[in-house]
């Protein structure tokens, strides 16, 4: 399934690396979303997005086991402040019609039913859904491509968690994982630029390897850690389960 999601800070906010602390930042769950859209042309999902971040709302558009590309957008309390918003967009014509995904049914809020192994392995699912779009600094969308922090983000947002957008913050967030203790799922950072402060991040998918958005000009792809500039550049890695 192909998932995307337009944000429009960067991979920037770069921070020092802080020590591990007994008490780590929790990331939330997200409340109730909106999906609208069925389309069969990816760029009318595109303009769909767009239009929405215009308008301040967070969107994603993804490829549906229908094949149709759809959008989800928001992040609303109730189900009912969802549709209040949604029939604005209906009366606006910005939306033809609609659908409210409860919080339920994303895979953070099944966690506890179905186990921590079910989460990781949406998690990892998604994030293989973007390998080979392009990168592009700031980016968050098949026209200008992702950063590193976008993709990670938007791997947990559309599994209903709330990741924060920048490496740096993504890094204070969670707990702190040991190398030879990282799971599917879980964050790994590097600090690609001069100091020790973490200036990359990627989706770990097993066997020491992980999903990234590595430069310009590059796609995204499966690296190693084990290879000799990701090694040498590894700073920590995080879990948010």
């Amino acid at each position: 399934m192909l998932m995307l999601l337009l944000f429009l800070a960067g991979c920037a906010g770069r921070a020092p690396v802080p020590p591990p602390t007994p008490t780590p930042v929790r990331v939330n769950l997200l409340g109730h979303t909106i999906q609208a859209g069925a389309f069969s042309v990816l760029d009318n999902a595109v303009r769909l997005t767009e239009s929405l971040q215009q308008k301040g709302q967070p969107a994603t558009f993804f490829k549906d086991n229908d094949g149709l590309f759809k959008v989800r957008f928001g992040d609303f309390p109730t189900g009912d402040a969802a549709r209040r918003y949604a029939d604005l967009l209906l009366r606006q014509g910005t939306i033809d019609a609609y659908y409210i995904v409860a919080p339920g049914k994303q895979a953070a809020a099944q966690r506890q039913q179905r186990g921590d192994a079910f989460v990781r392995s949406r998690l990892v699912e998604t994030a293989k859904g973007f390998l080979g779009l392009p990168y592009r600094w700031g980016g968050a969308s098949t026209k200008t491509g992702f950063d590193c922090s976008g993709l990670t983000m938007t791997t947990y947002r559309l599994n209903g968690y709330r990741l924060p957008r920048t490496s740096g913050e993504q890094f204070r967030t969670g707990t702190s994982v040991s190398k030879t203790a990282i799971s599917r799922g879980d964050l790994v950072f590097f600090a690609i630029q001069r100091g020790k402060k973490v200036s990359h991040v990627g989706v770990y998918i097993g066997n020491g390897r992980f999903i990234h958005a590595p430069r310009r000009g590059k796609t995204i792809r499966i690296s190693s850690l084990e290879s000799d500039y990701y090694r040498r550049h590894f700073v920590g890695a995080r879990s948010y389960l």
